[in-house]
């Protein structure tokens, strides 16, 4: 079997990742995924709160399919700059090319007082939160635990905050409908908890519940919840009154409360323990947010959430911007100072979208294989068909074909296979892709429901 002149390594295995390897393997490029997890998912599994069954499954048999092809080898659980370090990835790997589609797992930090005592304790963070709600009723579990306290507060104004708002009333309400006897589920309270409560004759108000409230910085108009186009007045104005029903319908099914125009400035604790969050009236001039002077106020909670966003985790070597990647002023999203290292996904993005994510995996790999590997389905066919020339036949057209192309040789290309095949054994990995999947998909919340 002849092997492919490209081998390229691809970091991460979720939406953009699973895009970019898909479109190398298409064009005849040997691919490797390695991934930091089990399985490739990504924030799909791991982030995607669990109440998003349907569209959890459809992304995953998307993930499925595209590594699946026969041009691509899967490595689980090997995190580059821990398992694989970034200088030897690109001094001695030797790939044509390596992708980074490591995603953002980092949250943002909350820059004020007091949060670094509070971590994990009055303080948590929404992407380890998330993992643990999403996974928390598998079997066996094992990872962190966190504990879900009324009256508390999130801070933050997309999606993502709105769905820890949800989060912590679904398990609020869950909770104190079982001391009532009464057994639902998150699936169920996802269709929402008033429905429930109408279901069962009960209102809000008896559960003894206050709640939980969302702390905007900026208006519930300029909250991002939604695509819609804002280049003109009337778009603008359309979009807004778009979010403000979102944020409205949320509430109304979910019970929590909203406060705009206001900043975390500090966390209030007595001994040891978090007893509230200072915050500062906004107003917005210009689109900016203008803090107002002396409108410092204290709100009583035992537990904040931070949802403000996440940042690429750090990797030993690799350059950063602040809390970014460096990229290359070039505009091709490669990484600065680095020929053949390129970043995609929501590791440049920023933003956990899908669409925008599977999109610009795409666009990434076919700049890469366009303009960096110079490299076209075709090419892929006229190597082995210039290599099957008899004899003395075609040599000098192949060398110029390879030298333009950058191609490997083939002793490079089998170097990197044995060394991707020695990491697969070295983590356990040796079955089929969709073998491994079945071995180490987690129990999902939908199959315990049932089976109750």
């Amino acid at each position: 079997m002849n092997h492919p002149a490209h081998y390229v390594a691809v970091f991460g295995g979720a939406v953009a990742g699973s895009e970019a390897a898909h479109q190398l393997a298409s064009r005849g490029i040997h691919t490797v995924v390695f991934d930091q997890a089990t399985l490739p998912y990504g924030k799909i599994e791991d982030g995607l709160p669990k109440w998003h069954a349907k569209l959890r499954d459809k992304e995953e048999a998307a993930i499925n399919e595209k590594l699946a092809h026969p041009l691509i080898r899967f490595v689980p659980n090997t995190k580059l700059g821990k398992d694989i370090e970034f200088s030897s990835l690109t001094e001695k790997w030797g790939f044509s090319a390596v992708l980074l589609a490591t995603g953002a797992w980092k949250d943002r930090p909350l820059d004020i007082p007091g949060a670094s005592d509070q971590t994990d304790r009055g303080l948590y963070y929404q992407n380890p939160l998330s993992y643990w709600f999403n996974h928390y009723h598998e079997p066996g579990y094992k990872g962190k635990t966190y504990e879900i306290r009324d009256n508390a507060v999130v801070i933050g104004g997309g999606l993502a905050s709105i769905d820890m708002a949800k989060m912590i009333m679904m398990e609020l309400v869950k909770d104190k409908l079982a001391e009532k006897g009464i057994e639902t589920n998150i699936l169920e309270l996802d269709k929402g908890i008033d429905r429930v409560l109408d279901k069962h004759k009960i209102s809000f108000e008896e559960l003894g519940l206050k709640g939980c409230t969302l702390f905007y910085r900026r208006r519930n108009l300029d909250m991002p919840l939604s695509p819609a186009p804002t280049d003109t007045p009337e778009q603008l104005e359309k979009a807004q009154k778009v979010r403000v029903k979102v944020l409205e319908n949320a509430q109304a099914k979910f019970f929590f409360q909203f406060e705009e125009c206001c900043m975390p400035v500090a966390l209030e604790e007595e001994n040891g323990h978090l007893t509230g969050i200072t915050l500062r009236k906004t107003i917005i001039e210009d689109n900016r947010v203008v803090a107002v002077e002396n409108s410092d106020f204290t709100f009583p909670t035992s537990l904040v959430i931070s949802s403000i966003g996440s940042i690429p985790e750090p990797i030993p070597g690799l350059p950063m911007d602040g809390q970014t990647f460096r990229i290359s002023p070039n505009g091709n999203c490669q990484i600065d100072g680095y020929h053949n290292v390129f970043a995609l996904g929501n590791a440049v993005t920023g933003r956990g979208n899908i669409k925008e994510s599977l999109q610009h995996g795409r666009e990434v790999s076919l700049q890469v294989m366009d303009d960096f590997l110079a490299w076209s389905a075709d090419d892929y066919e006229k190597v082995f068909r210039i290599k099957s020339a008899k004899a003395g036949q075609g040599t000098t057209e192949l060398l110029s074909f390879l030298e333009n192309t950058n191609v490997l040789e083939s002793k490079q290309i089998e170097d990197i296979d044995a060394r991707v095949k020695a990491r697969q054994k070295e983590v356990g990995y040796h079955s089929t892709f969709a073998d491994w999947v079945k071995q180490h998909l987690p129990k999902r919340l939908e199959d315990i429901v049932e089976s109750h």
